[in-house]
């Protein structure tokens, strides 16, 4: 029998997020996305954390944080017809899918309401990404029958993520 440390799938991932992390400013959605891709579509990825789900909302699950507040790492779990509010970020973002398929809808600003301009369906080992800019408009949404689990990556510490994280611009 093989024997897998719980968390050493997810420790691989955060080695490598903390790594990418120190990329210029620029580069660094890219680069922690591409560290989070590497590693996302293990199925061992998250073996021996919780995370349940919540029927009214989708529910983030901080896995890591800067010990320095620059970043932080979140499972958010997602269950089928939850969806973010229509956002911008106030900070650099990079976005992985571990299980199931979320559509990531972009749109164009607008000045009373962001306009709908496509979609992207994420599979599990996909990847978004993005820097800090009011006019990089998207929502996250499970459309599908089951649960939904993406690991999200900001710049900024996990506390904050609730208040200073998004732009909110459409429920």
């Amino acid at each position: 029998m093989n024997y897998v440390p719980a968390r050493a799938a997810l420790d691989a991932m955060l080695a490598a997020i903390a790594d990418a992390a120190r990329s210029p400013v620029e580069d660094r959605p890219r680069a922690v996305a591409e560290a989070i891709g590497a590693h996302v579509a293990n199925p061992l990825l998250l073996h021996g954390v919780a995370t349940p789900c919540c029927a009214e909302r989708y529910v983030r699950y901080r896995l890591h944080e800067d010990p320095e507040g620059g970043w932080a790492v979140a499972a958010l779990v997602w269950r089928p017809g939850q969806m973010s509010p229509v956002h911008a970020h106030r900070s650099w973002c990079s976005v992985g899918v571990h299980r199931g398929i979320l559509a990531e809808s972009y749109y164009a600003p607008d000045a009373t309401l962001p306009m709908p301009n496509g979609v992207h369906l994420r599979r599990p080992g996909d990847i978004t990404y993005g820097p800090a800019d009011p006019r990089l408009i998207h929502r996250l949404a499970n459309l599908g029958c089951e649960t939904a689990i993406s690991i999200h990556a900001y710049g900024l510490p996990f506390d904050r993520f609730r208040t200073d994280l998004n732009l909110i611009l459409a429920d």
